[in-house]
């Protein structure tokens, strides 16, 4: 299934109209004509199917026929994950974070972090293709990026995580403390890690120390790993 985005339509939409760009994809790339069907979300659990009107290169127009709502998940996965020093690496997370299941995404900027500035508008585009390209009618929400101290003292109700490297600190395993349909957020360090402070001051504001294994992982490799974890503990229910 060809799957195609339109974040202004709702459910009182009759008819959508493409822009230039998608307009050409669809008429001359797909070769799509009147009365074609397509499918289109909204990225907010909407999938819509849409019957072509006008099949015009500059501006293809469809109306909707048929309207389908995806239930609401019974949790909330919310990772927090410095950004990388090379942008391609965190891509790489938004994309396959998207494709397993993932809510809602926070960069925070740390003490060891490299790179501290983000182009969301970027960041965007790779989670629109992510969702339509693995068939999911729902866009994670993507944040500003923030600085860890004021992202550690924003309210935030649910269980919360941080997965650090400090060996002398107790930690268990993340698949045997998260628990399932319960909203869940985790955070994860840059490529030197948390700061000694920074880990004391997660774990003043009620943040559990957790274990993604025994390897010592990217910070990329790691937000893929919890997510995967937190995904696969909810389908076991």
């Amino acid at each position: 299934m060809q799957l195609f985005f339109q974040t202004d339509i709702d459910e009182s939409t009759q008819q959508i109209i493409f822009s230039r760009e998608e307009s050409k994809h669809i008429v001359k790339v797909l070769r799509r004509t009147e009365g074609a069907l397509l499918k289109v979300t909204n990225g907010k659990g909407l999938l819509f199917t849409a019957q072509i009107i006008t099949a015009d290169i500059k501006q293809c127009v469809a109306k909707i026929i048929d309207t389908e709502k995806e239930a609401r998940p019974n949790y909330w996965l919310h990772l927090a994950v410095a950004p990388t020093k090379m942008n391609n690496r965190y891509e790489w997370f938004l994309e396959k974070a998207t494709e397993i299941g993932i809510d809602e995404i926070t960069p925070v900027i740390c003490d060891h972090s490299e790179r501290k500035v983000v182009k969301l508008d970027r960041y965007e585009r790779v989670l629109q293709s992510a969702m339509k390209q693995s068939l999911h009618f729902r866009m994670p929400k993507l944040n500003e990026p923030v600085s860890f101290s004021d992202f550690i003292n924003k309210d935030i109700n649910a269980e919360k995580f941080i997965a650090h490297c400090e060996e002398d600190q107790p930690r268990i395993l993340l698949q045997n403390a998260a628990a399932a349909l319960t909203d869940t957020l985790i955070l994860i360090g840059p490529e030197g890690d948390f700061s000694p402070e920074e880990i004391k001051l997660a774990l003043e504001n009620d943040f559990s120390p957790v274990s993604l294994g025994t390897s010592r992982l990217r910070t990329e490799t790691a937000a893929i790993v919890a997510c995967h974890t937190i995904n696969l503990i909810n389908e076991t229910e």
